[in-house]
C-alpha cells in the first residue's frame, strides 16, 4: 500500500471488547471488530458500538482481508467484505481499498468477478420501481440494459467499510449492462437513511488480471461439503459446493432443491429413465488454459416455432476456483465452451435478424424454445424439470452468443465451438473418442478410399438411422412426459444454458 494511504491509518479499542479495531481508509465510515463482531461506528477519533454483526457464512472464497492486487494501473487491499442475500441466492461485495486512497468494489458471485469504481450520478435516478427487466435506459448519457432488479438484504460484514446497510433490512439493487461489456449497479440502501442511490461502475475481470497476492490456502479453503440423506430414498447425499441451491442423488436419481438450506425441510423430484453423461461427472479436464471440474449435467430439449418434431443437446457444467461456472455443450452442431456475458449485446434488423457485442456482429441461426428434461449433480441454481426458455443463438464463424429468456430475467452467454479432439484430449477419453465426435467430423464425401467393408458399414449406420427417424417423426420425442435420449441431437448451435430460472443470476 503506498505511503500517504498508510498515514491515514487509525487505530482504536473497540468499544465492545477493548480489542484494536483499524482503519486504514479516511473514507470509512463502520467496522466490524475481528473479535467480539461489534459494528463500530466511527466519528472523527471517537468509535462507538452500535451493535451486533451476525457471524460470516463460509462462501469458501478464494478472496480474504488483506489480500492485495492491480488494477487500473494501482494497487489495492481488500480491507472489507459485505455478504448479501437476494431471492435465488447470496454473493459477496469486497472492499477494496485503493493506493490514492479511495475505494472500489470486487462483486464476487459464483466464482465470476466484477471490478468497480463509483461513479456520480448526473441527474436524479427513478426509483427500483421504474427500472423494468430487459428495457434499454440512458444514465450519465449511456445507455444500458436492465438485468436484473432484486429486493436484497445485508445478511454478515467483515473489516471496514464506507457504508453498512441495516442488517436485515430489504432495499432494492439494479443491475444494468452495456454493450461495451460494463456493468453498473444502483444500490437503494444508501436511500434507506436518506441519501441517494449509490452508483458503481465497472466490468467483469478474472482473478488472474487482478494479480492477487495473500489469498486463502487453497488447502485450508478446501470444499468439505455436507451429507444428508435423499427424502425419498434414504440414501447419503453429499453436497461439495457451497453455493449449491439443487443437487441429484446417485442412488434413485431424484432431483432435490437445496434453496432453503440442507437442515431444512427439502424437497425432490423423482426422474425417470436416466441420461447417461458421456464425461463422467467429477472428471477433471484442462480447457483453455485452465482445469475444470465437472460438477453437473443436465440434458434439454428444443422446439422450433411451428416445427412439431424436437431435438436435444447435453450441458455440462464446469467449475474452476478461480474462474468460477462455465458450460461445455454438446450438440449436433459439436462441442461449445460458453459463459455468460457480462454486457448486454444489442440486437438489430427486423425480427433481430442480428446481434452486436464487443465490436462483433453476429447474425441470428436458431430461434427455439428450450426445456429441462434431465439433470445430474449439483448446480448454483435451482433446477427443476420443466423449466422453460425462450432462445436465440446467434453465430460468426465458430463464435457463439446466445439469450435465453423468461418473464423475470434476460441473459447472454458467449464462447466458441471446438474440435471434438480437444475434448477428448482434455478429460482423457480417448476410449470415447468416436462417441464424441460430432460435426467437426470429415464430410462422407471426403472418404474417396472407404474400403467396401467401410462402405457397408456406413450404409447400415444409415439405414438404421432412418428407422429411428421415421419413429421419432411419427412419435416425436415430447419432453414434458420423457426424458429425449442424448443421441437426439439438433441443429441448436450450443449457446449455454444461462438465463432465466435455468441458470440463476449474475453479479449484483
Amino acid at each position: 500500500m503506498a505511503t500517504d494511504a498508510a498515514q491515514r491509518a487509525y487505530r482504536a479499542p473497540c468499544p465492545g471488547c477493548g480489542a484494536p479495531v483499524e482503519f486504514r481508509s479516511a473514507q470509512s465510515t463502520h467496522a466490524v471488530c475481528a473479535y467480539c463482531q461489534s459494528t463500530v461506528l466511527r466519528s472523527g477519533d471517537k468509535l462507538s458500538r452500535i451493535g451486533k454483526m451476525a457471524e460470516l457464512f463460509d462462501d469458501h472464497s478464494p478472496l480474504q482481508l488483506l489480500a492485495s492486487g492491480q488494477w487500473g494501473g494501482q494497487g489495492f487491499t481488500l480491507v472489507g467484505r459485505l455478504q448479501y442475500k437476494y431471492r435465488d441466492g447470496s454473493w459477496t461485495e469486497w472492499h477494496a481499498l485503493r493506493d490514492d486512497g479511495s475505494s472500489a468494489w470486487l462483486s464476487e458471485d459464483n466464482g465470476a468477478y466484477v471490478f468497480t469504481l463509483p461513479v456520480p450520478a448526473q441527474r436524479e435516478l427513478p426509483t427500483a420501481e421504474r427500472f423494468r427487466v430487459g428495457a434499454t435506459t440512458a444514465i450519465n448519457g449511456k445507455d444500458f440494459s436492465v438485468a436484473s432488479n432484486e429486493t436484497v438484504a445485508l445478511i454478515s460484514a467483515q473489516g471496514e467499510l464506507p457504508r453498512l446497510p441495516a442488517l436485515g433490512q430489504e432495499f432494492s439493487m439494479v443491475e444494468l449492462r452495456s454493450a461495451q461489456g460494463e456493468v453498473l449497479s444502483v444500490d437503494y440502501g444508501a436511500a434507506l437513511a436518506g441519501g441517494a442511490p449509490a452508483l458503481s461502475l465497472g466490468k467483469s475481470v478474472l482473478l488472474e488480471e487482478l494479480k492477487l497476492t495473500g489469498l486463502r490456502d487453497e488447502v485450508a479453503s478446501e470444499e468439505k461439503g455436507q451429507q444428508f440423506a435423499c427424502p425419498n430414498c434414504g440414501a447419503s447425499v453429499q453436497v461439495v459446493l457451497s453455493s449449491s441451491k439443487s443437487i441429484t442423488c446417485g442412488a434413485c436419481h431424484s432431483l432435490i432443491d437445496l434453496s432453503q438450506g440442507v437442515g431444512g425441510q427439502l424437497q425432490h423430484a423423482l426422474q425417470d429413465e436416466p441420461v447417461v453423461p458421456l464425461i463422467p461427472l467429477g472428471s477433471q479436464g484442462q480447457l483453455q488454459g485452465a482445469s475444470w471440474q465437472v460438477v453437473g449435467f443436465q440434458h434439454r430439449v428444443g422446439k422450433a416455432p411451428g416445427d412439431d418434431e424436437s431435438f436435444g443437446w447435453d450441458e455440462y457444467l464446469l467449475f474452476n476456483q478461480k474462474r468460477g461456472f462455465s458450460f461445455l455443450v454438446d450438440s449436433q452442431d459439436g462441442w461449445s465452451l460458453v459463459k455468460p456475458t457480462t454486457g448486454a449485446p444489442t440486437m438489430s434488423g427486423s425480427g433481430a435478424q442480428s446481434a452486436s457485442y464487443l465490436g462483433t456482429r453476429y447474425q441470428l441461426k436458431d430461434t427455439y424454445t428450450a426445456q429441462t428434461t434431465y439433470v445430474q449433480g449439483e448446480f448454483y441454481w435451482r433446477v427443476e424439470r420443466g423449466q422453460t426458455t425462450q432462445n436465440r443463438d446467434f453465430v460468426n464463424g465458430k463464435n457463439l452468443l446466445s439469450l435465453e429468456q423468461t418473464p423475470t430475467e434476460i441473459t447472454w452467454s458467449s464462447g466458441n465451438m471446438m474440435d471434438s479432439a480437444l475434448v477428448v484430449k482434455a478429460f482423457g477419453l480417448e476410449d470415447k473418442k468416436d462417441m464424441l465426435q460430432r460435426s467437426d467430423v470429415a464430410p462422407f464425401s471426403a472418404a474417396s478410399s472407404m474400403s467396401l467393408r467401410a462402405v457397408l458399414i456406413a450404409v447400415i449406420v444409415v439405414l438404421v438411422l432412418i428407422v429411428l427417424l421415421s419413429r421419432c417423426s411419427s412419435s416425436p420425442c415430447d419432453p414434458a412426459t420423457q426424458n429425449c435420449s442424448s443421441s437426439s441431437y439438433g441443429s441448436r448451435s450450443s449457446g449455454g444454458s444461462f438465463g432465466g430460472s435455468s441458470s440463476g443470476g449474475g453479479h449484483k
